[in-house]
């Protein structure tokens, strides 16, 4: 049973099921109306798999009092607001003046509180490479682990950037937090990637790393491949690794030959999907912009023209700053340049360099990968934003928000918080427009009006008695 929604073809929750099949059949999984006659209360089954889960409970109206919200659609911060939400979504924002608290509520109290929209992060690994050895199983077990660290920290959005040589699972994931069975946060993925036969990162003897192609076609047969296996986005390589010349100009190493890389574009686009491009510079990073990658990865190269470009076809730009400013960066440059060189100055004039060019949409992806780049420590990244990269905090929490929203297509539903949307919220004590560190001080997460993590109860929770 499948509902087609701005949020695409997902599995209905265990709550959902319950609620719209009749009590026999939520009971038994459809299974001719008959009484529970096993162990324990009587549980919801999911017709899908036949998963059992306890059932959930009849939605019900909550409001939040919130001291300060974001508003990430006009970048500011308002005061003194009610949230009113039934179920898993918003029904009514506004100031306290405005916006009655019915009888018998339930209110969250976090007048105290700074409440933006759930964060969203475009570029996530929720798989970690694995080591030698390491089951299919247990890799499964971490990767959710770090997805739900990820929950936890305020991101109940993500787009995830390839399974690390885990093949399709990320697929599987995805649709079990659809299903409700376990808790993470909305997710896209881009399932295994498409690597030029010649990359350095091709293995073509390994089922579960990224599919290697050799020409158009193979390239076309490619991304059919993925997006029937359940990729949202396609994952490409334009360029590979990076390294200085003699006189210190950075060179980067061409991946695919300009007809296959637009062959992997097009062919995505017939499809309706989008593609992101892991580039850092040179021609396959000029490529990309000129074939339409939709959203553009790291480039620690861009120039101005390659920025003009990416307004004038409306591709977006996704830094990963923190992933790739960590002391790695510095210590691989120094053991190869002597010290003469490093990358890191460059790119930091590349991600400033964009941000102030006119047009060009910045989206907030951090590059978590379990290695140098923990999950639940994405903050980092909105951190570096603005104090290497010279953001305001508004502009980037309007992009980790917002921006990030319409670059998944999921803006009708989550963003921001407004009426009709999805209850993804997210507190902390202080400002982060003030201070963006705050945001690696969050005290409160709700995802689809679920309360994921409070650290301020009892106090915060109460009910509404006129």
């Amino acid at each position: 049973m499948l509902r087609k929604s701005a949020l695409g073809t997902v599995g209905l929750s265990l709550v959902g099921l319950c609620a719209l099949a009749t009590p026999g059949q939520a009971q038994m999984g459809g299974q001719n109306g008959a009484p529970w006659r096993g162990a324990g209360t009587q549980p919801c089954f999911s017709p899908i798999d036949n998963a059992a889960n306890k059932c959930g409970p009849a939605a019900e109206t909550v409001a939040v009092k919130a001291g300060r919200l974001f508003d990430s659609k006009t970048a500011q911060m308002l005061t003194n607001q009610i949230i009113l939400l039934q179920g898993e979504r918003i029904t009514e924002v506004g100031p306290v003046a405005q916006v009655r608290i019915p009888a018998g509520a339930q209110v969250i109290d976090l007048s105290n509180q700074t409440v933006l929209p759930g964060l969203i992060d475009l570029h996530t690994h929720m798989f970690n490479t694995p080591k030698p050895g390491m089951s299919r199983e247990l890799s499964t077990l971490v990767a959710i682990q770090n997805t739900q660290a990820d929950l936890r920290a305020g991101f109940t959005a993500v787009r995830d950037m390839g399974t690390h040589g885990n093949g399709y699972a990320d697929v599987d994931i995805r649709n079990a937090i659809n299903k409700g069975l376990i808790d993470g946060p909305r997710a896209q993925v881009s399932t295994r990637g498409i690597v030029w036969s010649g990359a350095a990162n091709a293995e073509p003897d390994n089922a579960l790393a990224s599919t290697v192609v050799r020409n158009a076609d193979e390239a076309r047969a490619a991304v059919r491949d993925q997006i029937q296996h359940g990729a949202d986005w396609i994952k490409v390589y334009p360029t590979g690794a990076y390294s200085f010349a003699p006189d210190g100009q950075a060179q980067y190493v061409l991946t695919y030959p300009m007809p296959v890389l637009q062959a992997l574009i097009d062919e995505t686009h017939r499809l309706g999907h989008k593609t992101a491009c892991h580039v850092y510079g040179g021609d396959g990073q000029k490529n990309a912009i000129v074939a339409g990658c939709d959203s553009i990865e790291h480039a620690f190269g861009l120039d101005q023209e390659q920025a003009n470009m990416m307004v004038a076809k409306r591709l977006t730009y996704d830094p990963t700053l923190q992933r790739y400013t960590e002391p790695y960066m510095d210590d691989n440059d120094r053991k190869s340049t002597g010290g003469k060189y490093r990358m890191i100055p460059i790119f930091e004039k590349a991600v400033t360099m964009a941000s102030n060019t006119r047009g060009l949409k910045i989206t907030v992806g951090s590059g978590v990968d379990g290695a140098t780049f923990p999950h639940g420590t994405q903050a980092l990244e909105y951190i570096a934003l603005v104090k290497q990269a010279h953001l305001t905090p508004a502009r980037v929490l309007q992009a980790g928000t917002m921006n990030n929203a319409e670059v998944l297509g999921w803006d009708k539903d989550i963003g921001s918080i407004e009426k009709g949307k999805y209850a993804d919220l997210v507190a902390m004590a202080g400002d982060p427009l003030a201070d963006i560190t705050e945001l690696q001080r969050v005290a409160f997460v709700m995802k689809g009006g679920k309360i994921i993590r409070n650290d301020l109860l009892p106090r915060a929770t109460q009910t509404a008695t006129r």
